[in-house]
């Protein structure tokens, strides 16, 4: 399974970022799959930031969730991250990532488990 994300680098304050990962080798929509976007912002460890599942369930974290929105495109094999209102804070390199199985909470949030990675997008909130 390859991953590649894709979107502006450059977000003003305020505005929401947009960014696709498209998925080839696999369907987003094979059971028991889970597509998630992780960040990790400079000098930060990686962060989970929400999922969404083949059975088009979505899962976020809660630090992130009124601000997040996690969607797919069957017919392009690709699921979308919205994040809005943002801020400097949210600069960092963000990864679209999956991993198979019957996961709990703890193992689907846990960035470390995860089985095929994107190379990863570098996004930077400035004016």
């Amino acid at each position: 399974v390859q991953l590649q994300e894709s979107g502006p680098g450059l977000v003003k304050p305020s505005q929401t970022l947009s960014l696709t990962c498209t998925v080839s080798g696999g369907s987003i929509t094979t059971n028991y799959y889970y597509w998630s976007w992780i960040r990790q912002p400079p000098g930060k460890g990686l962060e989970w930031m929400g999922a969404i599942a083949s059975s088009s369930n979505t899962y976020y974290s809660p630090s992130l969730k009124s601000r997040t929105s996690i969607s797919r495109d069957t017919s392009k094999n690709q699921f979308t991250l919205q994040l809005s209102s943002v801020t400097p804070e949210d600069t960092a390199v963000y990864y679209c990532a999956t991993k198979f199985g019957k996961l709990t909470i703890a193992t689907m949030t846990d960035p470390a488990g995860y089985d095929y990675w994107g190379q990863g997008t570098q996004v930077t909130v400035s004016s």
